[in-house]
């Protein structure tokens, strides 16, 4: 890790200081439209811009609040938490990044794991949480995500998994790399007990995430404009000498080509799921 060590910190340029007479966070400018949109009217539509419908990142407890039944969520998961098994460091060791994760979420790890019902139909269901390290996928997210597939499997009920990352957790090196095997060998079980399988892809859904479980839903169902791919548009166009198209990665983009089945409105996924649910299960 010799490497790490010898970076140097980039010099800042100084930055005039806040006039404390204006506070922060009130207001904020939507990167689609241009708006400037209170804060709370964002937090009262669940993060989509009134004025343009852009969708904005959700974190993992409000999404699961937006998608299921009150008071349905019953946790599935252990107090897993994640290990230090390469004792990796850069700027900052790998334990430290984890601490400051879980003060910033108040969560042990980035997925959320459960049973729920959704329209009163029950569900074995998955969230990841790009607030907590990007979305990462390390080994417990895997254990979740494979705990989750493994309860659809044994109650026979539909599992969703809801994907928001940036890829495997490169700080659990290889380790990582194995839940992508893991959670599609649970995947190839539901299949051959004809059990549903719905994978939600939001902003962004990419690396390992993207090239494993995410991709492998019986419908696979994207936000507006998320974008979902394996590596960014800037190390493809490197690789392959070619510029890409506009719009490369994005839902719309991956809709048009055949990658996923359906973009839908944040504020119409629980509608859209039961309906989903309901067209594989016969549930009336």
């Amino acid at each position: 890790m010799d490497f790490f060590e010898k970076v140097k910190s980039p010099k800042l340029k100084s930055t005039k200081k806040v006039n404390n007479d204006n506070p922060a966070g009130l207001w904020k400018k939507c990167t689609e439209c241009g708006e400037i949109v209170q804060h709370k009217k964002l937090i009262n539509n669940n993060q989509v811009c009134p004025y343009c419908d852009h969708h904005f990142r959700l974190n993992a407890q409000k999404r699961l609040e937006l998608l299921i039944d009150e008071k349905s969520f019953v946790s599935i998961e252990s107090n897993l938490d994640s290990s230090d098994p390469l004792q990796f460091n850069d700027k900052k060791s790998y334990k430290e990044r984890l601490e400051q994760a879980q003060k910033k979420t108040d969560l042990i790890d980035g997925t959320i794991a459960g049973r729920a019902t959704i329209n009163s139909i029950p569900v074995s269901i998955a969230i990841m949480n790009f607030e907590f390290m990007g979305g990462s996928m390390g080994v417990v997210t895997g254990e979740k995500i494979s705990q989750v597939l493994e309860v659809a499997l044994e109650k026979r009920i539909p599992a969703i998994v809801i994907s928001s990352s940036g890829g495997a957790r490169m700080q659990e090196g290889i380790l990582s790399l194995m839940q992508m095997a893991k959670t599609s060998a649970v995947i190839s079980k539901l299949k051959e007990e004809n059990i549903p399988y719905i994978s939600v892809l939001t902003d962004p859904t990419t690396g390992g995430c993207a090239a494993s479980f995410a991709m492998l839903g019986d419908i696979n169902i994207a936000e507006p404009k998320a974008l979902i791919g394996f590596a960014g548009p800037r190390v493809i166009e490197q690789s392959i000498k070619q510029v890409l198209p506009d719009g490369f990665q994005t839902s719309e983009f991956l809709l048009e080509h055949g990658f996923i089945d359906r973009i839908v409105h944040r504020l119409k996924m629980k509608e859209e799921l039961t309906s989903i649910i309901k067209m594989f299960t016969n549930n009336d």
